[in-house]
């Protein structure tokens, strides 16, 4: 934990494969923190790229005074890249930002502004619209954070992203977390800090193609989920007794039928019907636990969370 920031802000974005609009974002960026009048740094984090961003980032540093690249070992993931440029920075104010320019790095004095007007530790972007977005796509982010809201025990603000400014003091609680499956902005929400949205309207990827496949959507959300919440488990307890009970209630009703009503169950239909529901639930309910096991045991490995190849830049 470092008693003294180094200077007032850092700007941290993770990037991969974004060789296309990597130097604009540079460029926006730099304007943006020159405009606060403040020091500044920005820290750009290669998650394994396979094109030239590295290439890119390597002379973008060395016109760049204020600038610096990790590249690292191989592909993590976007909420490993963003852990080591957070890891890395040495800011009073950290502004967390996709490299993708779908967030406006010329919000920054905005979030300035309100971090102090409202003497908070977390800004973070709320966003309003999607632009670009397809409609099914979006019903599945805004119903994901719906549910994340109704079974997480962590109040997780909807329709937000990792787009935010960050206190020096949550930053250094939340690099001091050992998780492997990290949601960062579960865990910036976990540590209680006060916390207030800006309200913006997200833009379309300014080149390239999204790195979040649905795959990675999916593993995301798991993780959000699973990382805030044991309701999964305590749902799957619920329905384990639902099942049981009602499995009773139709033993008892066939044992009486045919005790004294002499009126057996006619036919296959309705008994696969209802073992074939059984089977589903069941394995269902041992596919949540399974991801609970799962989640423990890469847990317990306690492996790092990225691995740095390279540095470059801001004297690093």
């Amino acid at each position: 934990m470092r008693e003294k920031a180094e200077c007032e802000i850092s700007v941290v974005a993770p990037c991969l494969n974004e060789q296309e609009v990597i130097g604009e974002f540079v460029q926006r960026v730099t304007r943006a923190c020159e405009a606060t009048g403040k020091t500044f740094e920005i820290i750009i984090v290669d998650d394994g790229s396979t094109d030239v961003t590295w290439s890119g980032l390597q002379e973008l540093c060395r016109g760049n005074r204020h600038m610096s690249a990790i590249r690292l070992a191989r592909n993590f993931g976007h909420q490993a890249a963003l852990s080591a440029g957070l890891a890395e920075c040495r800011g009073e104010q950290i502004l967390l930002i996709d490299a993708d320019l779908q967030d406006p790095p010329e919000l920054l004095a905005e979030m300035l502004r309100l971090a102090g007007r409202e003497q908070a530790d977390i800004v973070y972007g709320q966003r309003r619209a999607r632009e670009g977005v397809s409609a099914p796509l979006n019903f599945c982010y805004k119903a994901f954070y719906r549910l994340l809201g109704w079974l997480s025990g962590t109040e997780i603000p909807p329709d937000t992203g990792d787009f935010r400014l960050v206190s020096r003091r949550v930053v250094d609680v939340v690099n001091r977390m050992p998780e492997q499956n990290r949601f960062l902005r579960g865990m910036f929400s976990w540590t209680g800090f006060k916390q207030v949205p800006l309200h913006y309207d997200r833009k379309p990827r300014a080149a390239g193609t999204p790195a979040y496949t649905w795959r990675k959507l999916f593993g995301l959300a798991a993780d959000g989920i699973m990382s805030f919440s044991v309701k999964p488990l305590r749902l799957a307890s619920a329905l384990a007794g639902f099942l049981a009970a009602s499995g009773l209630v139709v033993t008892m009703w066939l044992v009486l039928g045919y005790a004294y009503f002499d009126n057996p169950p006619q036919g296959w239909t309705s008994l696969m019907v209802v073992f074939l529901f059984v089977s589903a639930l069941q394995l269902l309910v041992l596919g949540v636990i399974g991801e609970y096991i799962g989640r423990i045991f890469v847990e317990q490995k306690g492996r790092p969370v990225f691995i740095i190849a390279e540095r470059t830049g801001g004297g690093r």
